[in-house]
């Protein structure tokens, strides 16, 4: 396991990047918060692995977090069921309610509904992942395409297509 200074130190510097992936795919603050302790649980034990710099340990935290939001998404739809939609329809009319916290995407700007910055988010949150993750990593986290490929293991052309397709969604839906 990880000494706990370095844990600390991560998550100071990483913890907002990781939380607006989780964001990208969980609009329920719970299972945010559920994916986001297990990336970085999932940091603290993996002591073999070892980071070239501090932005190396960002990538592989953000491709942490992007995997369990897929993981936990997968393990719903295989055991969505009746009591699991009762749950659910519950779950959303609590959402229907809430804005998102403080120190989500961009602390203030979504404090009122119907804001840009609330219509970006909403939008960025129906597409499809991909181009969702992509456009996210090249528009909010500045990575550059070569990067992204990189991060999520795909050629770089079919990254500029994913990012070019949900900037092109945006563009229609914010018009």
């Amino acid at each position: 396991m990880r000494p706990a200074p370095d844990i600390e130190q991560t998550m100071e510097r990483h913890a907002d990047a990781v939380w607006r992936v989780c964001l990208l795919y969980f609009p329920c603050e719970a299972d945010c918060q559920d994916a986001f302790q297990e990336t970085f649980l999932r940091y603290a034990l993996a002591d073999g692995t070892t980071f070239a710099d501090d932005e190396h340990r960002k990538a592989w935290l953000i491709r942490v977090a992007r995997t369990r939001c897929l993981d936990m998404l997968k393990a719903a739809n295989r055991t969505h069921t009746v009591a699991g939609e009762a749950a659910l329809e519950e779950a959303e009319s609590r959402q229907s309610h809430a804005t998102l916290a403080p120190g989500d995407l961009a602390p203030k700007a979504f404090d009122q509904p119907g804001s840009f910055a609330s219509e970006v988010v909403d939008a960025l949150q129906a597409l499809d992942d991909p181009p969702r993750t992509p456009l996210y990593l090249a528009l909010c986290e500045e990575y550059t395409a070569p990067e992204i490929a990189q991060l999520l293991d795909a050629p770089v052309n079919t990254v500029y297509s994913w990012i070019a397709r949900g900037k092109k969604y945006l563009r229609e839906v914010l018009s």
